[in-house]
């Protein structure tokens, strides 16, 4: 699938909306894409399992709660690759894990992500992971909005990939 195949399908499924939006870093923004939009919509998850398993190479996926979860499952499965959820803070409750799902330290993991703006999420989850004894160089988006993500992630030895841009998104037809 080409990146304006997958801006196609995005689009298609109303995943950019127009308007004045406050972003959860704080900021705000003239466009909102809205993760819930791809992340429910079955053409949209299956393009998108479909271009994050050309680039995962077979390695354990794990994905920030609760955005990327429905990434991560369907690219596991379009896959055959393990995956674990990076929760934001451990829960005070069972098992009061902040990484749920098994894997051995020194495992090489990607982690999904749904949008990228920052990256603090993103970089959250990295932490998490290393802490827990995973590799972890590589951060997969969606849409990377292109405010910062990347430039902090590779502070931290981290690459960022996206699928598509904010750019890719915005431009016209």
């Amino acid at each position: 699938m080409t990146d304006r195949e997958l801006v196609d399908v995005l689009r298609a499924a109303d995943a950019v909306e127009f308007g004045e939006f406050e972003l959860s870093h704080g900021g705000t923004s003239e466009y909102y894409v809205d993760k819930y939009r791809f992340g429910t919509d079955p053409d949209c998850l299956d393009a998108i399992a479909a271009a994050f398993a050309e680039r995962v190479g077979g390695k354990t996926l794990a994905g920030v709660a609760l955005g990327a979860v429905p990434l991560v499952a369907v690219t596991s499965v379009a896959t055959g690759s393990p995956s674990v959820i990076v929760r934001k803070q451990a829960k005070e409750y069972g098992t009061g894990n902040r990484v749920e799902g098994a894997f051995e330290p020194g495992t090489r993991v990607v982690v999904l992500e749904d949008v990228a703006t920052t990256g603090r999420s993103a970089l959250d989850a990295v932490e998490a992971l290393r802490e827990a004894g995973a590799t972890v160089e590589r951060v997969l988006v969606v849409v990377d909005r292109e405010e910062g993500a990347r430039e902090r992630l590779a502070e931290a030895g981290v690459e960022l990939e996206a699928l598509v841009t904010a750019a890719d998104l915005l431009a016209e037809e």
